[in-house]
């Protein structure tokens, strides 16, 4: 089997996390620069076997767009374009960037550490993958 690879995308930096190739656990994979999302995911779909990327799509409470929706729709339409091949699904990201505050503190990381954008992203990111993972299992 492939892995599922799930982006918390945002303006400045992007957090990825990946299924191990079963499809059982998400692990944080790394957090890349934005502008750097197009060519990290060419090399590593070069070197690992992929067969779906789940996206958050921000949304209010209410369902209504936020202002990084058209932001995420703009990049799900650049990542079609570069991996036409390969399918997207949106997924709800609602909790995420809270969940993954919460987990940090569980984990015992200093609030130093828990300041640090990038780690929130990619725990987010393996959120995101983790729920889809138990809601799809």
């Amino acid at each position: 089997m492939a892995r599922i690879l799930s982006i918390d995308y945002g303006l400045k930096r992007t957090g990825l996390a990946v299924t191990d190739p079963l499809q059982i656990i998400a692990t944080g994979l790394t957090t890349v620069e934005t502008p750097k999302l197009i060519p990290f995911l060419k090399e590593y779909f070069a070197k690992e076997p992929v067969e779906l990327i789940i996206m958050g799509e921000p949304k209010n409470w209410d369902e209504s767009d936020t202002h990084a929706t058209p932001l995420v729709k703009k990049a799900v339409e650049k990542l079609k374009k570069e991996f036409p091949a390969m399918p997207i699904k949106m997924v709800d990201e609602r909790y995420t960037s809270k969940l993954a505050s919460q987990a940090m503190i569980e984990m015992g990381l200093k609030k130093k550490q828990r300041q640090n954008k990038a780690l929130v992203d990619e725990i987010a990111a393996t959120i995101m993958l983790q729920e889809y993972l138990r809601i799809n299992s």
